[in-house]
Order: structure tokens, then C-alpha cells, then sequence
């Protein structure tokens, strides 16, 4: 398998500025649901060209997978008023995991519980199903003790993102069990993977966001190896993008006391959760988000790596953030993120210095 070359990215090495904090506004209410709707995990949050919010949450008790949970996806216009529920009752839904919009204004879900992307027109209709869910009679195979899940070569096993090359191939985050990425065409057809389980460059651990740049190459958060990998659309490597930034205070770790650093990611300082990439600006630039579960930051990166600025921190007030699931970045100083563990979604205003930017 052929190597990357590791860009390890030590903030404050690069920068000379350890610890730039951005300075932010938070909205928790920017979004309006009815009486009696209530968010639960909210895993997706994606917006369109006309500033349309689309949240894929998990919540109610509609399905027998995963613990009785559900997935529901919902939007809400510019103003924040909820417009409609998309996909009420889906075969393809029942643990949501996220949401992307395409140029089109196509929706795309993946969802963990089923296996499956499920592709809507902006009129919510469903133009296109990869994958397919288990059926009730079939047997579910579980691993011997101590060891990983099977690998799913007929299709996804617990599959967690997608994105897109300027080609409109669709890459598939394939993310828990199988560790690859798949590359499929715009129609459908199963084109080539790559990856596999390990910590070697080119393999995963969780493939838990992806995300693609103007250029069409393709970045994963490779979480619990707590690094971004990137690759060209083929499948070439490209670089490693590490975050490395020092965190001088207590950590909250939300859930209890667990140790500071091991190879879970829950406790990895700079671990990749969610991912997103801007549009290009005025000048052609796009910047990369990343967000991690502890300390509970967003990091503001160049594509090629560097860090240029952190905001936020775990914690329960607005804000702070409970394991940022997914983010969105209509521009680089609008995200949009949601929580698992604080069952929101927030509007983030960012206002930068000259050199955050």
C-alpha cells in the first residue's frame, strides 16, 4: 500500500500564536420547531443555497434498530420556521447519522442503522437508494468476543458520510465496519474502494466525516486515528493533516471521568468528528472545519493544514457543544453545528482577526 507522507501540525510551532481563540456569536434558538416536536441526537445539519436547514436527527420511536430509535429528517427555512418532515417512516431510515446537500440542492443521508445513502430531490421524492438494509429474517452476525465487526463486502456496514468530485462521483464514508472509501457514479454504479482497517496511512479507524474541495479531492476524518486524511479522486494520497493544539485547561468530559489521551477518540484532543469545507470566497479560498468530542473544539484550518484558529469548548451552555456531530459551512464565518449530547443544533457567527483569516 502506498504511504503518505505525515504533515504532523503543531499550532503553536507553526503559528507562533498558541491557543488563538476566535471569538464567535451562538444562537441555540435560531431554529423553530412546533409544539410537542422536540429534538433528540441531532447527528446532520446541512443547508442549502436559499439558506434552507435540514437537520437528520435521531429521535421518536418508530424503529426497532439500534435501541428503539429513530431517524427523521426536517426543514426549516431562512427565517427558522419548520417547513416540513422529509421521509416520514422510510425503509432506508433508523439511526440517523448525516445530511449533505449537493449543487444540485439534493439531499443525501446516510444512515448507520439500515446501510444505506438515500438520495431526495428538493422536493424531498427519493431519486436514488445505495445499499441495502438487512431484512428482519436475516441473521445478524456478530463478532466473536474481543474482536472487530465483520466486514460487509456485498455493501455498506454502518456507513457515515458523503461528498462528491467535481465529476459528481459520489464518495461513501463506509465507515465503522467495512473502514474504506467507496467511489460510486453519478448513476449509481459501484466504481472502485480503498482502505482498510489499521492505523498504516491509507487505512481507518471510523471514517466519520468526508468532505471535498474545490478541486475535488477528497479529506476523511479518520477518528479514532485522530487524523485527516486526503486523497485525490482516485484514491491517491494526497497529505495527512494532524491537529495538534495545546489545551491548558480542565477538560469537560461530558460523560464522566475517562482517561485524558488514549486511542478512543472520545478523550483525543483533536480527533475528528465532523468536518466541513467552505465554499471558495471572493479570492478562491476555502477553509476546513474540524471539530472534536474533548476539549469540545472547532478548529479553522487551511487545506493544507495549518491552524488558524479554535473556538468553543464542551460544556452545556450556549456556546459550548456536546459532541458536535456534524457541521455546516455555508461561509466561512457561518457554521452551523449539531449536538449528540445536548440534543441542538446552534448558529454560529464567527468574527475573525486579520490572522484567523
Amino acid at each position: 500500500m502506498r504511504r503518505l507522507a505525515l504533515v504532523a501540525l503543531a499550532f503553536a510551532a507553526r503559528t507562533g500564536v498558541a491557543q488563538s481563540e476566535i471569538k464567535f456569536d451562538a444562537n441555540a434558538d435560531a431554529l423553530k420547531l412546533p409544539a410537542n416536536m422536540y429534538f433528540g441526537e441531532v447527528t446532520g445539519v446541512a443547508v442549502n443555497a436559499q439558506k434552507h436547514v435540514f437537520v437528520f436527527n435521531r429521535t421518536g420511536e418508530r424503529s426497532t434498530v439500534h435501541g428503539a430509535t429513530a431517524s427523521q429528517l426536517w426543514e426549516f427555512g431562512p427565517d427558522g420556521a419548520f417547513i416540513r418532515e422529509i421521509g416520514k417512516d422510510l425503509y432506508g431510515f433508523a439511526f440517523a447519522h448525516t445530511v449533505q446537500v449537493d449543487k444540485q440542492g439534493n439531499l443525501w443521508t446516510s444512515d448507520e442503522g439500515t446501510n444505506m445513502i438515500v438520495k431526495f430531490s428538493p422536493a424531498g421524492r427519493v431519486l436514488m437508494a445505495l445499499g441495502r438494509r438487512d431484512e428482519a429474517v436475516e441473521p445478524v452476525a456478530e463478532p466473536p468476543a474481543g474482536q472487530r465487526p465483520i466486514p460487509r463486502w456485498g455493501g455498506f456496514n454502518r456507513p457515515t458520510d458523503v461528498a462528491w468530485d467535481n465529476d459528481g462521483n459520489i464518495f461513501v464514508a463506509d465507515g465503522y465496519n467495512n473502514s474504506r472509501v467507496v467511489k460510486i457514479s453519478p448513476d449509481g454504479r459501484w466504481l472502485k474502494t480503498w482502505g482498510e482497517f489499521g492505523k498504516e496511512p491509507g487505512q481507518f479507524n471510523i471514517l466519520h466525516s468526508i468532505a471535498n474541495d474545490a478541486k475535488g479531492n477528497i479529506y476523511v476524518a479518520d477518528r479514532t486515528n485522530s487524523r485527516i486524511q486526503v486523497f485525490d479522486p482516485n484514491g491517491g494520497p494526497v497529505r495527512i493533516i494532524t491537529i495538534d493544539v495545546p489545551y491548558t485547561k480542565e477538560p469537560n468530559v461530558m460523560l464522566g471521568a475517562m482517561p485524558r489521551q488514549n486511542s478512543n477518540a472520545l478523550s483525543v484532543n483533536g480527533a475528528p468528528w465532523a468536518i466541513c469545507i467552505t465554499p471558495p470566497n471572493a479570492q478562491g479560498t476555502q477553509y476546513l472545519y474540524s471539530a472534536d468530542a474533548v476539549p469540545g473544539r472547532v478548529y479553522k484550518l487551511t487545506l493544507d493544514g495549518k491552524v488558524l484558529g479554535t473556538l468553543g469548548d464542551a460544556g452545556k451552555k450556549v456556546g459550548e457543544f456536546g459532541w458536535i456531530h456534524q457541521i455546516a459551512c455555508p461561509t466561512e464565518n457561518d457554521l452551523w453545528v449539531g449536538e449528540i449530547l445536548n440534543w441542538r443544533v446552534q448558529k454560529l457567527t464567527l468574527h475573525p482577526t486579520k490572522e484567523q483569516r
